[in-house]
């Protein structure tokens, strides 16, 4: 089947501005306010969050920092995060041939998806992606911080780590950057929150795939299928940002945790 059309911003206008002016000027001020890392090297992969920009935007900032005068070194994104409104086993791809935001479109890496569209995880399912926020919100920080650039976005719904990881092995190259969109704990009180945050922030550092759980991290299974290809290309994760939405909006009754990484 072939690549059908433009899939139209999902959340824009709620969970970023739908105005284009507007969403350069807040996404190169996260970007630009980030706090510094000392972490200079162009990374391999991130894990950045997915949460209103409000929230979990100037965590995601931290990520996509390191991205800037990257020049044409990244010419493809492999973007996984999590399925919340679609119940599935596997990968899912679309037969989109671009995504849309406000800052224009973003094109799908039809070759790409060509090379694992055979593999048994992999399927098309539209149902995953036509509402799905975890991916599009990174659109624009990948808009502003890349030039040319194309995806291969992927919605994981269950999936073990050694699935996403051959997933990953197969489009894998030193212009690729894969993404992975996941927030942390959820509605926790503050305190219990950076416990937990903390906690699974070690697993990450120490590419712990087979002990993350699903109520560490949304994105579990997309993340833990990233460490899993981390560990066996002998890369090492560096904690960039770990707060929550006590820190950034909103009450300390009642948090999400969001932490940003980059794997060099």
């Amino acid at each position: 089947m072939e690549l059908s059309n433009f899939r139209e911003p999902a959340v824009a206008g709620m969970f970023y501005p739908s105005d284009s002016d507007t969403l350069r000027e807040q996404v190169q001020g996260f970007i630009e306010k980030a706090r510094p890392s000392g972490q200079p090297l162009l990374p391999k992969a991130i894990i950045a969050p997915h949460a209103g920009y409000i929230y979990s935007g100037a965590i995601a900032g931290s990520a996509y920092q390191h991205l800037l005068h990257s020049g044409q070194s990244i010419r493809r994104v492999v973007l996984l995060g999590p399925s919340h409104y679609a119940s599935f086993s596997g990968l899912a791809l679309s037969h989109y041939q671009a995504f849309r935001t406000p800052l224009g479109d973003v094109p799908v890496d039809t070759s790409a998806v060509q090379r694992i569209q055979a593999l048994p995880q992999v399927q098309f399912l539209e149902a995953a992606h036509e509402q799905e926020h975890c991916l599009e919100v990174h659109l624009p920080f990948l808009q502003i911080a890349l030039d040319n650039f194309s995806i291969i976005p992927l919605v994981v719904g269950s999936a073990t780590p050694e699935a996403v990881a051959e997933v990953l092995d197969l489009l894998w190259d030193e212009n690729t950057l894969v993404v992975v969109s996941s927030d942390l704990s959820h509605y926790l009180d503050y305190t219990t929150a950076c416990t937990v945050d903390a906690r699974t922030c070690g697993k990450i550092e120490h590419l712990d795939y087979a002990h993350l759980e699903p109520e560490e991290a949304c994105g579990a299974r997309a993340v833990a299928g990233l460490l899993k290809e981390a560990t066996q290309r002998h890369l090492s994760a560096t904690t960039l940002d770990l707060r929550n939405s006590g820190d950034t909006a909103g009450d300390k009754d009642r948090v999400v945790g969001y932490g940003a990484w980059s794997f060099n």
